[in-house]
């Protein structure tokens, strides 16, 4: 989503950095290039001026100007400013500590995406929380909303209230009120419907539901799509509705990104979640540190980590680091590899949660290589025998031919997939060598991936946004228990 105004941020820091020192001049000159950025990026004007006020005003301070590295202290700052925007450091989770059941209202405009919302709130909260929830469509409006949300609940094993039709919807939030009391509910999630604007009779009846149902969360669903429009909707919730916070749909859009930039100013209510794609798990919580870090291309580190751990099975992981330690590594791995990388989101989102993998990005963009290759390296391994999988150097000419047969590719391919396999294999070689997954730990607080591999640069190079002294590092206490325990495996 943040792809055009990562660019232009981009170049403007690559600049600051190039030079040894910088006059309060360049740092003024930057920051209306900044500023013309966030605007063409949607960014409310106030937002965008406040924004660039606050930064000039520390960016021009002698600290920063006198520093060894101020184009790096300008980035900070920026950094630090762009965090303070999108809602402070602190993410803001749902308030679920009251009496049962906690009841979730979801409010916002028709097409919004307010009811798979609903549904992947109703999953996260049972499989991510504990919880025992139930969802209830007030939304008698939109042809089949209610069974849209109980085929959803189907899907996400999550309780539905059952339909009674012609009841209105402050009956239904009465009746949904009973069924949760009465069944041990720990929370209660309620599609509202929406219009196409705002108008009285819409927050009419959203009071009166509140006023029925008492709830601790009023979400507002907002399609970042929309734009700039979708802050001028924020704005009239906010003076109706007691809002306690807002969900943006669509993230993994390519919308400009300045309704996320400036909802928090405009609503000052934090934004809660983030809809990341269409499947029901595509929700996650919106921390406030990563978006701007991927904004600036510093990569988001600690998401893909996450992401690994709730894609891959601990008994592949368990496996693979037992032939890791031994330095074997063939065809079978690689293929378990290529899986993974698929069910986390693609070469794409890899990459872009990588630090200073910016560049990278394009470059995969500009070579046409996307996700079809992993697909295709799949069927060039799925096409060779479990003995060639085993053994890759049984692999001669003729059969090289029969595998791009079977697979429907060219010799040329199933070569680079046996190149690939050969790097990676030497690089398991090497970690052995290193002491197993136990050496990898230098990768992860000190001193990256130049100390940890000498074949990287030397002792103590390091490689920017990986670690050692010319990037961040990864603190491991920030990681989740899984990873920790892999990597302190022998």
């Amino acid at each position: 989503m943040f792809d055009n105004l990562s660019d232009r941020l981009g170049n403007v820091f690559d600049r600051l950095r190039g030079r040894g020192a910088l006059s309060e001049q360049d740092v003024r000159d930057a920051m209306r290039e900044v500023r013309v950025a966030l605007l063409e990026a949607d960014v409310a004007l106030p937002v965008a001026r406040r924004f660039i006020d606050n930064v000039t005003e520390k960016a021009v301070g002698q600290d920063v100007l006198r520093s060894i590295t101020p184009g790096q202290q300008v980035v900070k700052i920026v950094n630090d400013e762009l965090v303070e925007m999108l809602g402070g450091a602190e993410v803001e989770g749902l308030q679920l500590d009251a009496k049962p059941p906690v009841v979730i209202m979801m409010v916002g405009l028709q097409g919004s995406g307010k009811t798979t919302t609903t549904a992947k709130l109703g999953k996260l909260l049972k499989e991510k929380h504990g919880k025992k929830a139930l969802m209830a469509s007030l939304d008698v409006q939109r042809p089949a909303a209610q069974e849209q949300l109980k085929v959803l609940g189907e899907q996400v094993e999550v309780a539905t209230l059952p339909i009674v039709p012609g009841q209105q919807p402050v009956d239904i939030a009465r009746r949904a009120m009973e069924a949760a009391r009465l069944q041990a509910v720990d929370v209660l999630l309620l599609d509202t419907a929406g219009r196409l604007h705002v108008d009285e009779a819409l927050m009419a009846e959203m009071k009166a539901v509140a006023g029925v149902s008492a709830p601790k969360e009023v979400l507002l669903v907002v399609d970042s799509l929309t734009g700039q429009d979708a802050v001028n909707v924020a704005q009239s919730f906010s003076g109706e509705v007691p809002l306690t916070g807002v969900v943006l749909t669509r993230m993994d859009g390519d919308a400009r990104g300045g309704a996320a930039l400036s909802m928090r100013h405009v609503t000052g209510k934090p934004i809660k979640f983030a809809g990341t794609g269409e499947k029901l798990d595509a929700i996650e919580a919106f921390d406030p540190k990563r978006v701007a870090g991927r904004i600036l291309g510093m990569g988001d580190v600690v998401s893909l980590v996450e992401k690994a751990a709730a894609t891959i099975k601990e008994e592949d992981a368990e496996a693979l680091a037992k032939r890791m330690a031994k330095g074997q590594f063939d065809l079978n791995d690689l293929r378990t590899q290529l899986r993974q990388m698929q069910s986390m989101g693609g070469l794409g989102m890899l990459a872009g949660m990588m630090p200073g993998m910016k560049k990278a990005k394009a470059a995969l963009a500009a070579s046409g290589m996307d996700d079809k290759v992993l697909v295709h390296m799949d069927a060039i391994i799925g096409s060779m025998t479990p003995k060639e999988r085993a053994r890759p150097e049984l692999l001669n000419a003729k059969r090289k031919k029969r595998v791009a047969a079977g697979s429907g590719t060219e010799v040329q391919e199933v070569n680079k997939v046996l190149k690939m396999h050969q790097e990676m294999s030497r690089a398991m070689k090497q970690i052995k060598k290193m002491g197993g997954l136990k050496g990898l730990g230098a990768l992860f607080g000190g001193g990256g991936l130049g100390t940890a591999m000498p074949g990287l640069g030397g002792p103590g190079a390091g490689m920017p946004g990986l670690g050692g002294p010319k990037g961040p590092t990864v603190d491991p206490d920030t990681l989740p228990p899984e990873i920790r325990d892999l990597l302190n495996k022998k």
